[in-house]
């Protein structure tokens, strides 16, 4: 009932930006805390940036300076600009909200599906 739908994906050149949006849809009483992970092949999945519902962000230190999270409260969406990007930002990025649903006690942290980022040298 709940989902989260990824998009801006895709291929880019170092040095180069891309924007990523997510989309928390279904039934939901409220959303938290957005943000986004990324996960690459022999990597740990790390955490790349958060936004409260009040917008406070925390950042990793790696995209601190380049990237941007924001968000639209009225459309339950994440987004992530990416600027500057480096071969070594090449993952798959992958969005979380945390969700109060209807009808459900307590809040739960729903992951995205993920959405393929590609960095050229």
């Amino acid at each position: 009932q709940v989902q989260l739908v990824e998009s801006g994906g895709g291929l880019v050149q170092a040095g180069g930006s891309l924007r990523l949006s997510c989309a928390a849809s279904g039934s939901i009483k409220s959303v938290g805390t957005m943000g986004w992970h990324r996960q690459s092949p022999g990597k740990q999945r790390e955490l790349v940036a958060t936004i409260t519902s009040g917008s406070s962000t925390i950042y990793a230190d790696s995209v601190k300076g380049r990237f941007i999270i924001s968000r639209d409260n009225t459309k339950n969406t994440v987004y992530l600009e990416m600027n500057s990007l480096k071969p070594e930002g090449t993952a798959v990025y992958i969005c979380t909200a945390d969700i109060s649903r209807i009808s459900f006690l307590g809040r739960l942290t729903y992951w995205g599906p993920g959405t393929q980022v590609t960095v050229s040298s």
